[in-house]
């Protein structure tokens, strides 16, 4: 019994944490206004040079919404694509699959910061991580 008590707590402060998160991202619209390699991460020339062609190139126009019911809208220089989302790991790590919810191409997304009004993430790109910093529009 005790053990049944312990896993509903560790269950209902988990749900708690990915419901805060959920709230700071729905409804907003979010802009990526930098691309940087992450902290921590080994000094590479190549990923420094990426980092700042992604922020000059792809995604120079990019927006992201997370609505209702687990649904994720990319608008990419002015055309939107649509997917599911779903928050893990207490809202620490966001699923993004296809429009059907397929894992087959899941991308896990590592939230780094997250407040009212701005939302930076760690994305794999080719073969380095970044760091895309977003502001709520």
């Amino acid at each position: 019994m005790r053990y049944f008590l312990f896993l509903c707590l560790c269950t209902a402060l988990a749900s708690c944490g990915s419901g805060k998160a959920n709230a700071l991202l729905q409804h907003k619209k979010w802009k990526v206004y930098d691309v940087t390699a992450p902290p921590g991460d080994p000094y590479n020339l190549v990923q420094i040079t990426q980092a700042k062609d992604l922020k000059d190139g792809y995604y120079s126009d990019v927006f992201y919404q997370f609505l209702d019911n687990g649904l994720f809208i990319a608008t990419i220089a002015g055309k939107p694509d649509s997917g599911r989302y779903e928050l893990l790991s207490n809202g620490k790590v966001i699923s993004v699959t296809a429009s059907g919810g397929s894992r087959k191409a899941e991308h896990l997304v590592e939230v780094t910061r997250l407040n009212e009004n701005e939302f930076d993430m760690k994305v794999l790109s080719g073969d380095y991580h970044f760091i895309l910093h977003t502001r709520k529009q």
